[in-house]
């Protein structure tokens, strides 16, 4: 039994919709399993849109204020503004459409950003946007090309706290917010795979000043449609992608010829109209996890234990590196919540796995094994044996 059972199993019971005690589900960095009570937000949802039919959207945007609470605690964050959306490109257009990017068009980013980010640039830099990617991999030289790279033509830098491929923590965002806050360039930093993983502090790495993407697809258990882009309190910055979600509190007024307004709030990079079912479910795992008590520190905890004992599991098996091996060999205190491996055969590796109704993923040639808070070692056993079996069968 290992130190992160105990916790494991007493939260498997309030996870029967997705029977997470039977099933070898580890895709734990992609999508978790919902608790209980998630299926009851929904519950409660519809029988509140019952009996207020158009007065509804009052009571979500409570729901959504106890997601953006959790957040602020999270973050260290008291006095950060949090925007609500569908996903976290929505909210990066609109972001990108609030940049100079006339005078200003160049980005700078690294090799190793997640679908959403790296498509949009690869297409504006089709439009003529002059794009730089740096490689990721090094945080020391990372560092050094983005102080070399910054100028007065660069509009933004965007770039990820743990790469999703790899699950590799970039160490130095403290020192980068420092370098694009001397320069006056906004930096967009991707949490999307730290949040409730890996800590991060506002106050103490000093992103005051800096704008995070955090969505609850993954680690939160949110579900879907419950995304945020963080952004400072003192913003200046006017979206020209807008929607009327951004002046909620002005759609009574007149229309004349002044400047389009945005609410002082939380919502100014928001497009419109949403299904707020989603933040009901999101509320709901929100109040169970703190019940549970699963705050930061009980969280990196379990996942750095069953992260390293996943990778204990995988070294002892004595796998021929030429077939499968290690994609993260960073420590554990640089690492995020899952282990990626590196393999020619990974997504066979993964077909394979599936048949036998183990859940894992791939991307091209890593294939990525996440566990979760309710993830035992006997479950982790399991899958490290079954992956022998299908190398073994390759």
């Amino acid at each position: 039994m290992q130190d992160f059972d105990t916790l494991a199993r007493s939260l498997q019971p309030h996870y029967s919709h997705f029977n997470v005690a039977n099933r070898l589900l580890f895709t734990g960095h992609s999508h978790q399993a919902w608790p209980d009570v998630a299926f009851e937000g929904v519950q409660e949802y519809m029988r509140m849109v019952a009996e207020q039919v158009d007065n509804k959207w009052g009571f979500g945007f409570e729901k959504t204020e106890i997601m953006r609470n959790y957040l602020r605690t999270w973050y260290d964050d008291p006095d950060g503004q949090y925007c609500r959306e569908q996903n976290t490109h929505v909210l990066m257009v609109s972001w990108l459409s609030a940049l100079d990017l006339k005078t200003k068009p160049k980005i700078i980013t690294t090799t190793g950003e997640f679908h959403s980010l790296y498509r949009q640039l690869k297409r504006l830099e089709e439009e003529g946007l002059e794009i730089i990617y740096l490689p990721h991999e090094d945080d020391e030289k990372l560092l050094k090309l983005v102080k070399e790279n910054l100028d007065d033509r660069t509009a933004a830098v965007m770039l990820s706290h743990i790469y999703y491929e790899t699950s590799e923590v970039n160490t130095k965002l403290a020192e980068i917010a420092a370098a694009t806050g001397e320069a006056g360039v906004p930096l967009l930093i991707d949490d999307y795979h730290g949040t409730n993983v890996v800590p991060l502090s506002v106050k103490d790495q000093k992103l005051e000043e800096c704008y995070i993407f955090i969505g609850g697809y993954k680690y939160m258990q949110w579900g879907e449609a419950n995304c945020f882009m963080r952004f400072p309190k003192n913003c200046e910055m006017r979206p020209v992608i807008t929607g009327w979600f951004s002046a909620f509190s002005t759609l009574d007024h007149p229309r004349d010829d002044k400047p389009v307004v945005f609410d002082d709030g939380d919502q100014k990079f928001a497009t419109a109209t949403y299904d707020p079912v989603s933040q009901y479910r999101g509320a709901a795992v929100t109040d169970f996890f703190i019940r549970q008590g699963l705050t930061k520190e009980v969280l990196h905890k379990q996942y750095s234990s069953q992260v390293e004992y996943l990778r204990k599991l995988f070294d002892a098996k004595g796998f021929d590196p030429e077939v499968i091996r290690h994609g993260n060999e960073r420590p554990l205190n640089e690492t995020g919540g899952f282990m990626a491996l590196k393999s020619p055969h990974a997504r066979e590796l993964r077909a394979m796995l599936l048949e036998r109704d183990i859940f894992t993923d791939a991307r091209d040639q890593i294939i990525r094994f996440g566990p979760a808070p309710y993830t035992t070692s006997e479950q982790c056993e399991k899958v490290m044996d079954a992956l022998e079996e299908c190398v073994k069968a390759l």
